[in-house]
């Protein structure tokens, strides 16, 4: 399939509630409204396709970025594609459930995530940090440095409250996930999880959230799911 094939199955898709919903949570024009579910078929179809998936993340259109990240080739993605696509990513869906997931994927993904959480730039932070949850995850806890994560988790603790909204959203779903996934350091992610209590989320035009960390990972305690580990990161 071509770009022009893809638009058009993608503008057949579009649902004019699903587009009011994207378009209330940050998307911009253009834009179809196409349900992340209903693009599965084309998925299959298509599999992997670096070169179209380029092509669907410049058009700007939401659903054609979103649609770029499912059939992306992330092996063979450089820091400077990721580069070029987080700076593009203009909310935190395109930053943190497109970019982020894509880099997942990539043998490179703790390296580039580390440079975009050291940015000082709030959607870059924010898919830094959760490029870590899809990490933590998915992948064993082998392939992690315990120290490394330990005191990013001391970065959380001591930064969360004073980072930019979207950022203080991806730390505090890091905090949760390293309780959650990480076996070596749940312990002192609940620790940390207390100390940090509760984070408040500002949003435009839309009622504060109010995040607890400690709360959620108790949530999974009480599941018996402490250690649970997603077998794709991708859809």
């Amino acid at each position: 399939m071509n770009l022009d094939m893809v638009m058009q199955e993608l503008e057949a898709l579009g649902k004019e509630r699903t587009k009011k919903i994207y378009l209330s949570n940050g998307a911009r024009e253009p834009l179809f409204g196409v349900a992340t579910g209903a693009m599965k078929p084309i998925a299959k179809k298509i599999k992997l396709d670096q070169a179209l998936a380029e092509e669907l993340y410049e058009t700007g259109n939401y659903d054609a970025m979103y649609f770029a990240g499912i059939i992306a080739d992330p092996k063979v993605m450089t820091a400077s594609d990721f580069d070029r696509w987080i700076d593009s990513a203009y909310f935190y869906m395109l930053s943190d459930y497109v970019v982020a997931v894509t880099l997942a994927e990539a043998d490179i993904a703790q390296e580039v995530a580390d440079k975009w959480i050291a940015s000082g730039e709030e959607l870059r932070m924010s898919a830094g940090w959760s490029c870590y949850c899809w990490l933590l995850g998915n992948r064993s806890d082998v392939e992690f440095s315990e120290s490394k994560i330990a005191d990013m988790l001391e970065m959380v603790k001591n930064t969360i409250h004073d980072s930019p909204e979207r950022t203080k959203a991806a730390m505090n779903n890091f905090l949760y996930t390293v309780g959650f996934s990480y076996l070596p350091l749940h312990e002192k992610a609940v620790e940390t999880a207390k100390e940090v209590g509760l984070v408040e989320v500002k949003r435009d035009k839309k009622k504060s959230s109010i995040l607890n960390a400690y709360e959620s990972i108790q949530k999974e305690v009480d599941r018996g799911k402490i250690g649970f580990k997603r077998k794709y990161v991708r859809c």
